[in-house]
């Protein structure tokens, strides 16, 4: 079979964004996570519990669902990088990845109004984040291999800006087609499709399978245009995996800048995952917006995203991924900040006129930044990771940027689920973010801008 040219190589990398972002578009953000909190605060009400505390626990239980799912990823991801590197292989562990994305999506389908099943929910969508998660380790780790350090941080760029197109169209059909309103019709005033039934929220439901077949067709391109290198013919034990990793951290004080843009990344890159974690779900709680509301809201940040990660990859290209890294932190912190001093009735402590909009039109606005800035953020760092990686190693490189990105991934929903609980407040809960971003933020100055290899 032919060698497939470098253009097609590239498109068929960004055809991994695209099948993959419904699971963090649809089922973390903007369908998935709200229903879940939905029903999770239903349920605690049906045991008593007042609207306020219901709201706070059902924030909690989302909280250390996405800690738990975080320690996991960050366990396995430089190990498994070390294997890949080792042997030359990629592919076997993207699809089976892509199974545990696909089974774990499915599933989700079985999330019942009740909430009966709550934790088995959970765990399948820790399943499917996992792999998700841990196929992404892999995708990153070629990226050095498309282009030279100028082309990366533009074709990171496309990538995310892409993958974000994919994830506004996926969007905007489970609108139209499958969520349910209060009177049981999509946004368009039709019944849910494939005759789901609105009583039983399935039309909310069918984001699981809707994501894992959306996944499915969509790997097709990157399966057949991107390959995996001559295989090293080498084999590696678990052992001889864990020694390298252990090399791998134990030589990082000797390379200070990647060592400090490690850990920035692994606080602002939390807070970013707090963030897109969170959203939807502070949407549903503390603003009580309904699920289409909060898709609606989702179509407007995905366009930003998606024209924002373009622009950053222009920026990228011209001045260097670290300015970008900084602007995009700095009016993030702001987000954050504007987020977190308002309510359904105030803005920093001032009481509105009862029905006012306000805080509904300021959330849109933050969403919009949210999402352009979110993108800008991932694929700058993506770029200034591919300055610091090891030529020869680069899937072990991109494991331990996934391990900086996920070893403390438990922290900022732990943080949001202790503060959610000390305040008794979804909305004061998020608040921790404010926090990863500045010490991210910090620890950039000791990053070089040209990286260190």
């Amino acid at each position: 079979m032919a060698e497939p040219s470098a253009r097609k190589k590239i498109w068929g990398w960004y055809f991994f964004d695209w099948a993959s972002q419904p699971y963090h578009t649809l089922i973390v953000t903007f369908v998935f996570g709200p229903y879940f909190a939905g029903v999770a605060a239903e349920y605690y009400q049906g045991f008593g519990a007042d609207s306020e505390a219901a709201n706070a626990s059902a924030q909690t239980l989302w909280a250390w669902g996405m800690a738990i799912a975080g320690i996991l990823i960050a366990i396995g991801a430089p190990v498994m990088g070390a294997f890949a590197d080792s042997t030359g292989r990629r592919k076997p562990w993207i699809i089976a990845f892509s199974v545990m994305y696909v089974v774990g999506a499915y599933m989700l389908w079985y999330t019942l109004p009740d909430g009966s099943n709550m934790i088995m929910a959970l765990a399948f969508f820790a399943l499917g984040f996992i792999g998700a998660e841990y196929a992404l380790i892999f995708i990153n780790s070629q990226l050095p291999d498309l282009g030279n350090d100028q082309e990366v941080g533009e074709i990171s760029g496309n990538g995310f800006a892409f993958g974000y197109l994919g994830g506004l169209l996926s969007l905007i059909l489970m609108l139209l087609l499958f969520v349910e309103q209060a009177n049981g019709k999509t946004l368009i005033g039709m019944d849910p499709v494939f005759g789901l039934d609105p009583a039983a929220r399935e039309g909310s439901r069918s984001v699981g399978p809707f994501s894992a077949i959306w996944y499915a067709v969509f790997m097709i391109p990157y399966f057949l245009w991107c390959r995996d290198p001559a295989r090293s013919g080498l084999s590696t034990s678990f052992g001889q995996a864990l020694g390298m990793v252990r090399n791998a951290v134990a030589a990082l004080p000797k390379k200070p800048s990647l060592f400090a843009y490690l850990g920035s990344s692994m606080f602002y890159r939390d807070a970013l995952n707090g963030l897109y974690t969170f959203g939807g779900v502070y949407a549903k709680l503390v603003l009580e917006w309904s699920i289409t509301s909060i898709g609606i809201f989702g179509i407007v940040a995905l366009i930003s995203s998606a024209v924002f990660s373009w622009l950053g990859g222009k920026a990228d290209k011209r001045l260097g991924p670290k300015p970008v890294i900084i602007g995009a932190i700095v009016i993030l912190i702001g987000v954050c900040v504007i987020i977190v001093s308002m309510s359904k009735t105030t803005i920093f402590g001032i009481q509105l006129p009862e029905g006012s909009t306000l805080p509904d039109m300021v959330f849109f606005g933050c969403g919009v930044l949210i999402g352009g800035m979110g993108g800008v953020l991932q694929s700058a760092s993506r770029s200034m990771m591919v300055r610091h990686c090891d030529p020869e190693a680069p899937t072990e490189s991109f494991g331990l940027y996934g391990l900086s990105g996920r070893a403390t991934a438990f922290i900022a929903p732990a943080l949001i689920g202790v503060a959610t609980t000390v305040t008794g407040s979804a909305r004061l809960g998020v608040s921790p973010v404010v926090l990863l971003f500045a010490l991210g933020l910090v620890l950039l100055i000791w990053v070089k801008a040209e990286g260190e290899r």
